[in-house]
């Protein structure tokens, strides 16, 4: 699938015209910095909550605690990931291109990355493997790991993003973690639209001359993403 621009009159200027409405938008580009610097400090105050289960995991190396997922580092950041079988959620996916990146940069800044799904380990290898990623994934399965982060929502609902819900399944998310005097804290979570923060290409999106271009999508505004090698032309 290719996605056709979707051409409509744009209004034109002179470079002075267009300069003088740039310098416009600079300046609430600078509140919009500001105001995310204010938020990161908020954020950084926010109070820990020690741990008292000891979660097991499913890894490539054999069972882990969440205190062994820090892998010798203070700092953990977790992924909730959608996948069910061997076939990953398509926004989670279009989120997980984006994880391998930056991990020596993570690493090297005292913090791990792991995703997480409650699936078994075969099929989140399988997955893995098909999306070339590099990245840790480990299993949840059988942890009451998803349903105590609220990403796994039992019937009959439950709570996601922090409100009481009426529908049940699998949700994405992440959350963040701070190990300290032997003890596991939770520190941070975040779910729906706060995981927009971690697509990179909506940031670049957001700067092309047509945007996201979005507004033909009837159902779901990210109706238009496939996985990586589902679009036209990709090479598996």
């Amino acid at each position: 699938m290719q996605i056709e621009s979707t051409t409509r009159p744009h209004r034109t200027a002179t470079h002075d015209e267009w300069l003088a409405a740039r310098r416009e938008l600079l300046e609430k580009e600078k509140e919009l910095t500001r105001l995310s610097d204010d938020l990161a400090r908020e954020r950084l105050e926010l109070p820990w909550v020690p741990l008292e289960k000891e979660y097991r995991f499913d890894t490539p190396a054999g069972p882990r605690t969440l205190a062994e997922l820090f892998d010798g580092r203070s700092q953990l950041l977790v992924y909730h990931f959608m996948l069910h079988g061997s076939e990953g959620c398509v926004g989670c996916s279009l989120s997980a291109d984006h994880f391998d990146g930056p991990a020596a940069h993570l690493n090297a800044h005292d913090v791990s990355f792991t995703a997480v799904s409650r699936e078994s380990l075969e099929n989140i290898e399988a997955y893995k493997a098909r999306m070339g990623w590099e990245f840790p994934w480990v299993s949840s399965l059988g942890s009451d790991f998803n349903y105590d982060f609220n990403v796994s929502l039992p019937e009959g609902g439950g709570t996601y993003n922090f409100e009481p819900v009426s529908y049940s399944g699998e949700m994405p998310g992440m959350s963040a973690f701070a190990l300290q005097d032997g003890v596991v804290h939770h520190t941070y979570s975040s779910y729906a639209r706060g995981g927009d923060v971690l697509i990179g290409l909506y940031q670049l999106l957001d700067r092309a001359p047509l945007g996201r271009n979005e507004d033909g999508f009837e159902h779901h505004p990210m109706e238009w993403v496939r996985r990586h090698d589902e679009y036209d032309g990709a090479v598996a």
